[in-house]
């Protein structure tokens, strides 16, 4: 069936529809990764956005169940140049196709994926909508008059719904502050220690009650500083900081840096893919990443927080660290899944620092 990717600038790309025959409206962004559709379509951090891949073909090897990084699809869309609809793979339960037809989210295929990209870089994200609509007109003004989806707290709709408790490969416990978490973060963290989730506005002195021995903040979509953040995870890591060594990944570094007094930016078209190069001092990884807000750099002073990693392309904060006390966070993935396993350390980094030892 005909269908149309539409931009808040009044552009119309024509293709065909796949998954489920519906219009939604959200943010459009992209990926660079050659690999990881699948990690990607479950990723949390996508919710509210329409992802376009920029590899030409997408479905090749289907989808699996050993793969999701949660438990639904987070984006809104999905736009691919070409959708494979015979995968090979030994794992393959579903085409592309019908993985996102169960699961209610619609995909566009046959449209020129690098044109859009280059559009969006020059632009920034913009608003977009796919839809079969041929009334193009009103769509535009529809979208120009929506709010982005990071108006909304995308965070209260990914976080887990309750307190959730795991064994693991230590007595040491560290409370993971869910926010919207990438499954394989949860994995890493309970190879190492015992585990408790928690819910991103879980009370404060509840936290203090299960006596942790760390603190963790994952992943997540949407705005850092959107109020109900600030009044609940930014608040808890602002009150928790100096009582136990604490971690943030991702949407957790961002909320770092807001509970210690840093800035955060909307980035022109954010930092999507599974090759991102970060590094300092004349060493460099590889890094996995999803993420439209970066810490403002020039507001780390007076915070107690310095810059250890740079984002080699465009030189935004990737990692911090605390000067005296045992707190830091990355901008990236660490747990990969799926990209370069450059950085893993940093988990034993958290687990040194719990057990007292030094990391490097």
């Amino acid at each position: 069936m005909e269908c149309f990717l539409i931009l808040e600038d009044g552009s119309v790309f024509k293709g065909r529809s796949f998954g489920a025959r519906k219009s939604v409206f959200g943010e459009i962004v992209f990926n660079t990764g050659m690999t990881g559709y699948q990690e990607s379509l479950t990723d949390p951090s996508y919710r509210g956005q329409i992802l376009t891949m920029s590899y030409p073909m997408i479905g090749n090897y289907g989808t699996n169940k050993e793969d999701f990084q949660s438990s639904a699809v987070h984006v809104r869309a999905f736009v691919v140049r070409e959708m494979c609809e015979l995968p090979s793979h030994r794992l393959c339960d579903e085409t592309i196709h019908e993985y996102l037809k169960r699961n209610d989210v619609p995909g566009i295929y046959g449209i020129d994926t690098r044109a859009l990209i280059t559009k969006i870089r020059r632009h920034g994200t913009m608003r977009a909508a796919v839809t079969h609509s041929a009334d193009h007109e009103k769509i535009v003004k529809e979208l120009q008059s929506m709010e982005y989806p990071s108006a909304d707290n995308l965070v209260a709709e990914v976080t887990c719904k309750g307190v959730e408790k795991y064994p693991g490969g230590s007595n040491k416990h560290v409370v993971l502050v869910d926010t919207g978490m990438k499954l394989n973060i949860q994995k890493e963290l309970i190879k190492r220690f015992t585990v408790t989730k928690v819910p991103f506005n879980y009370p404060v002195d509840e936290i203090r009650k299960l006596k942790p021995d760390a603190l963790f903040i994952t992943n997540g979509p949407g705005d850092p500083a959107h109020p109900e953040m600030i009044a609940s995870t930014v608040r808890t890591i602002k009150e928790l900081h100096t009582e136990m060594p604490v971690m943030g990944i991702c949407l957790g570094h961002q909320l770092l840096g807001l509970a210690l007094g840093a800035k955060t930016f909307k980035l022109k078209f954010g930092h999507r893919g599974a090759n991102q190069p970060v590094g300092k001092d004349g060493r460099v990884f590889i890094t996995s990443q999803n993420h439209g807000y970066a810490v403002d750099a020039e507001s780390l002073h007076g915070t107690g927080l310095e810059v250890t990693l740079i984002n080699q392309n465009d030189k935004t904060v990737e990692g911090m660290r605390h000067t005296e006390l045992p707190v830091f966070s990355v901008q990236f993935h660490p747990e990969a899944n799926p990209g370069p396993r450059d950085t893993s350390f940093l988990f034993d980094d958290l687990a040194k620092i719990v057990e007292g030892s030094k990391c490097r």
